[in-house]
């Protein structure tokens, strides 16, 4: 099978009711927001409340679209949203291998790989969106 020539994702800036963010721990990039890959046929949306629930086991609803980030090199377009989380408990995956929800300011320094810090810190100031963001 040959893989796709572009790849959309969609990940989400979830929030709690004590106004915490809920992170995943990768194996492979450590604390991020989860996200993944779209489905042929899917929403961005469906796709963003999927991942959530794959990954960490929080079940959400979408609040609003945030903006976008694009790698043009590598032909990704990651699409962002805030939701808040609705259900479900932290649960681990093959995905993550720790889950929770922290102060924002903990989970910023936290979130160390490329530019996912920079995705969540626009989809939290509403001034920046909608926003696109190429690299």
């Amino acid at each position: 099978m040959e893989p796709p020539k572009h790849i959309v994702s969609a990940a989400s800036v979830i929030r709690n009711d004590k106004n915490e963010i809920l992170l995943i721990k990768g194996p492979k990039r450590g604390w991020e927001m989860p996200g993944g890959q779209v489905e042929e046929g899917e929403s961005l949306q469906d796709a963003a409340i999927r991942e959530t629930k794959e990954e960490s086991g929080i079940d959400v609803e979408i609040i609003q679209f945030c903006g976008i980030f694009q790698n043009v090199n590598r032909s990704i377009c990651n699409t962002l949203f805030l939701a808040k989380a609705v259900g479900g408990q932290p649960t681990t995956s093959p995905e993550s291998l720790e889950v929770g929800f922290f102060p924002v300011d903990q989970a910023l320094k936290m979130v160390t790989w490329g530019n996912f810090r920079e995705r969540i810190e626009h989809c939290l100031n509403h001034e920046k969106q909608p926003f696109l963001v190429t690299f």
